[in-house]
């Protein structure tokens, strides 16, 4: 039980946890993604942010993932 649980009563579940990963997880890449194009004049960091939107795309893919197995657990 965390502080926020406790202070509320509220009951906080993994799949709320992945939950809120996942839709930071998307809002990073959608970041990484428009600073990517937006740099013109550093083709460095241009190309670190595009990175970085992929490695996050990734990370968002598995928490996709997770996601649908608390909808579907048989999956």
């Amino acid at each position: 039980v965390t502080e926020m649980d406790t202070k509320h009563n509220l009951n906080i579940t993994p799949r709320d946890r992945v939950l809120r990963a996942w839709e930071n997880s998307m809002e990073l890449v959608r970041a990484y993604e428009s600073y990517s194009q937006e740099i013109t004049s550093d083709s460095n960091a241009a190309n670190v942010f595009a990175e970085f939107a992929e490695d996050e795309c990734a990370h968002a893919s598995k928490l996709l993932e997770m996601l649908h197995s608390y909808e579907n657990p048989a999956r």
